[in-house]
């Protein structure tokens, strides 16, 4: 029978790196056109409502949105609990909807505005009084493409 021996004289070989940046640079390509970024940062508490019949939008990259619920806890000691409107990431009045709609419009193409949509992301415990001044706004700006955004009901 044959012995086994062991050759503790020779070392194990480095392991070749060279073709560990390429892949750090694929990963970080990878995750750089996968990923959104968070265009808002929400001020006030939406709790979407649900709906039954939903469709979903087109193009989103045309779509304006308009924020109402409750100011968050952070908030709610200089605002109150009253549900107030955020346009981007700053409170408004329902008076700075038509200048808020103006300069979404100057940021697209002249052929993209009639396309244009405005999301109206509002809390389902909000008062329809306010959401009705809003929608009487964008009336007076000619913004008549409203979207009620919801999430779908449970069966």
């Amino acid at each position: 029978m044959g012995k086994f021996r062991k050759d503790s004289g020779k070392e194990v070989p480095a392991i070749n790196t060279s073709a560990l940046p390429d892949i750090v640079f694929m990963l970080l390509f990878f995750f750089m056109v996968s990923t959104t970024m968070k265009e808002v940062t929400l001020k006030v508490t939406i709790k979407i409502p649900e709906a039954t019949e939903i469709k979903k939008l087109e193009k989103k990259s045309l779509v304006s949105y308009i924020y109402v619920g409750e100011p968050q806890k952070s908030f709610a000691k200089l605002l109150g609990t009253e549900p107030r409107i955020q346009l981007n990431d700053q409170f408004a009045n329902v008076s700075d909807i038509g200048d808020y709609i103006e300069t979404e419009r100057q940021k697209r193409d002249e052929k993209e505005v009639p396309l244009m949509t405005t999301s109206l992301k509002v809390d389902e415990n909000t008062k329809m009084g306010i959401v009705t001044d809003i929608k009487q706004e964008l009336r007076k700006v000619s913004a008549l493409k409203i979207n009620y955004s919801t999430r779908k009901a449970a069966e």
